[in-house]
């Protein structure tokens, strides 16, 4: 089975008709849109096609967290706008439950506690919805502020919650209103701080069940090993830098075959699953393979010194140990 552990909400037209008077009305009306089942239905299939022209049988679902818009006043049109996708997922996986999963994306609004709305909604979508996991973004403020590092006690009632639930949280970034930051680059300096953080505050110490999947390979720690390693040692840590880093998951969705391979050796093959994020930034075709770039199925198996168990793991196994709530009640197609 393949299993892609990372990909996003396609969004019907009514989504994005709803966005714009969320935004220009400041969640002014305060209500949720009534898209039509036909509507929802055509974005389902869309994906679903994509995914039978790659070969994918199982697809991880979440909102474009490029458009969860956590810094935008006030908490509310986040609040309504998650809820609104999140419902999207569900519909998505109620008219296709051997080929989805929902992944919930949670209104972190930047200036108030996640006790506030993120937590609620995460309850709500594990335990009404079905939802197996959660998108966490290390930077609410979208480049605005100076948030937590996601190791800081801010985060705390976030992960006690999910143990609780057991559901992983995948760490990714939402949009950036820097000029200088585009939210790919965005994307892979957060996940790079969130590393940092997390195993520097012992966060694991506190939550030992707490699941962690760094999402577009780990942003920039898994090829910067040797920084980190002398960063550990001068430290004076007990543990190596190496033996901090398998705490964490990650996923494929960095769209190299170079880097897919030393993330393989760094991080090992029992902590890497397979991600596409398809179809998203990497849906462009490249030029020596005549393939779209987030065509990663043959990018795993092209890697030779893989074994036939190595690549189970990545493309299947890795995933059903992590997001335990997704195979309790499924069958092998």
């Amino acid at each position: 089975m393949i299993i892609d552990s990372h990909a996003h909400l396609v969004m019907p037209p009514e989504s994005f008709r709803f966005m714009a008077e969320l935004i220009g009305g400041r969640a002014n009306p305060n209500t949720l849109p009534k898209i039509p089942e036909a509507s929802v239905r055509k974005a389902a299939e869309e994906l679903v096609r994509s995914m039978d022209k790659v070969g994918t049988d199982l697809q991880f679902i979440s909102p474009r967290p490029y458009l969860q818009m956590h810094s935008v006043k006030p908490g509310r049109v986040t609040e309504l706008w998650s809820i609104h996708c999140n419902d999207l997922i569900a519909q998505f996986v109620q008219m296709f439950p051997d080929r989805f999963r929902g992944v919930a994306g949670l209104p972190q609004y930047m200036d108030e506690p996640l006790e506030q709305r993120a937590i609620p909604e995460l309850r709500r979508c594990v335990e009404q919805l079905g939802f197996v996991g959660c998108l966490i973004n290390p930077d609410p403020t979208e480049g605005l502020g100076d948030p937590p590092g996601l190791g800081e006690p801010y985060w705390h009632p976030l992960y006690q919650a999910m143990t609780e639930l057991d559901v992983p949280g995948l760490i990714h970034s939402a949009g950036s209103c820097s000029a200088r930051e585009s939210y790919t680059l965005k994307f892979i300096n957060e996940e790079s701080i969130a590393i940092v953080s997390l195993l520097g505050a012992k966060t694991f110490d506190a939550f030992p069940k707490l699941k962690i999947v760094v999402a577009h390979g780990g942003g920039a720690i898994p090829y910067q090993m040797g920084r980190f390693r002398a960063w550990s040692v001068r430290k004076g840590e007990k543990e190596t830098f190496d033996q901090q880093l398998r705490k964490l998951y990650f996923d494929t969705c960095n769209y190299s075959g170079e880097s897919i391979e030393l993330l393989c050796k760094v991080a090992g093959t029992d902590r890497v699953m397979f991600g596409t994020e398809k179809p998203g930034t990497g849906s462009a075709r490249d030029p020596l393979t005549d393939r779209d770039y987030d065509d990663m199925k043959p990018v795993i198996e092209g890697i030779e010194w893989l074994t036939e168990a190595q690549r189970r793991d990545i493309f299947e196994c890795n995933c059903r140990r992590v997001y335990t709530r997704a195979f309790d009640n499924y069958t092998d197609r």
